[in-house]
């Protein structure tokens, strides 16, 4: 009984990331209940999972300073709000030293991200784009934003097996 508890909070990371991810692709939203989730597992997660005070500790510094870079990053208005939001969320879970591959990751992800929406907003692509779902079509819009969650849930979910949470030290 007790490992499926610790498999079910430990799920609530990948099954939100994923959530996320797909909101923000077909949206450009992230509702805000994805990183309060996130945030309300933790600590189920953590203590399921044995985590010490000080590691718990070290994994909300991490968090904090995710929050941090998200919201500059936010001002430069390289992401949005949720994004930030659940960049944040996402570090508190990845904690210390599985948050710079979450970052490495995210990172790269964006920039193929980005380069692949250039190319499919480019004018020699957008005569071929079928009409879609409205959530494609404004996806292939040339000008529209980038929707970074999808990431933030990939370099998540690379870093996710290399956490604390999952390898316990």
């Amino acid at each position: 009984m007790i490992h499926a508890l610790q498999m079910l909070a430990l799920l609530a990371f990948p099954v939100l990331v994923i959530v996320g991810g797909m909101k923000d692709l077909t949206s450009y939203t992230i509702p805000n209940w994805i990183p309060l989730a996130l945030m309300a597992a933790f600590p189920l997660a953590a203590i399921a999972q044995g985590l010490s005070l000080p590691l718990i500790g070290l994994q909300l510094a991490v968090g904090v300073a995710a929050l941090f870079a998200g919201m500059a990053m936010f001002a430069l208005r390289w992401i949005g709000g949720g994004d930030a939001k659940l960049f944040a969320a996402a570090g508190l879970w990845l904690g210390w030293p599985s948050a710079l591959t979450f970052a490495a990751v995210t990172a790269v992800a964006g920039g193929a991200l980005a380069v692949s929406l250039l190319g499919l907003r480019s004018a020699r692509l957008r005569p071929f784009m079928p009409s879609g779902p409205g959530w494609f079509v404004r996806l292939a819009e040339p000008g529209e934003n980038v929707p970074y969650g999808v990431a933030i849930a990939v370099g998540a979910l690379v870093a996710f097996p290399t956490c604390l949470l999952m390898t316990g030290h």
